[in-house]
């Protein structure tokens, strides 16, 4: 009897322990558990947000090109060029694209003014320096532009000198120049530098030994 009696105390220790651990864990579920169900809905609200911007972005990105297509298919580049100007820009990389179509079709129409105009503010905005560059060159480039022949001349000779993507470019240019200016040697010079850099694209390396060609100058490039 006396060792039922001890059973029976232990067993209602046990749950009176257990009770008081339950008591304890609703206690801080119900201290604590306003955390848990912020963290669940944190959870799901911020996979919400994500699909929902995936999905804003991407019917922006699709609107956006409908919109240069619709421009684009204009019949004249003066159309196109307007269209394209009342185009809604929302971040950076909008405006980069849409400034250069705008100053290819205002080049295209002989609008080199403009389209000058075009690139230099966009080489004055905040975005990426290679797009500077990109529109540096562009706008140097330019035929019957207001840019003086001294000032492309020094342009491209401060591409041709830097570590720019468009280095050979503008040496091909400056060739170019050259060669209207009538310095033949100079022009020949510039096109045996293009062809002997390892780094020239093989377009630019057969334009380059072509020309070279057409001037009599002796090259070792075979054409593929």
């Amino acid at each position: 009897i006396e060792g039922e009696s001890v059973s029976e105390t232990d067993r209602f220790i046990e749950e009176v322990n257990e009770e008081l651990r339950r008591d304890k864990l609703f206690s801080q579920f119900r201290k604590y558990g306003w955390i848990a169900v912020l963290a669940v809905f944190l959870i799901v609200g911020g996979t919400a947000y994500r699909e929902f911007r995936i999905s804003t972005e991407k019917s922006r990105a699709e609107s956006m090109g409908d919109a240069i297509l619709a421009a684009l298919q204009l019949d004249t580049t003066s159309e196109r060029s307007n269209a394209l100007g009342k185009i809604e820009i929302l971040d950076d990389n909008d405006a980069i694209l849409v400034a250069l179509l705008r100053a290819a079709e205002n080049s295209l129409a002989s609008n080199n003014a403009e389209s000058a105009k075009i690139l230099e503010q966009l080489e004055a905005s905040d975005v990426s320096s290679a797009y500077v560059q990109l529109a540096n060159f562009k706008k140097l480039i330019l035929e019957g532009s207001e840019l003086s022949h001294e000032a492309r001349v020094s342009g491209l000779e401060i591409i041709s000198d830097s570590a720019s993507p468009y280095r050979l470019f503008a040496d091909e240019q400056l060739a170019l120049i050259d060669l209207l200016s009538g310095d033949k040697q100079a022009s020949i010079k510039r096109l045996i530098q293009i062809v002997e850099d390892a780094t020239a694209s093989e377009s630019l390396r057969q334009r380059a030994t072509q020309l070279m060609i057409m001037l009599g100058a002796k090259t070792n490039i075979t054409e593929s």
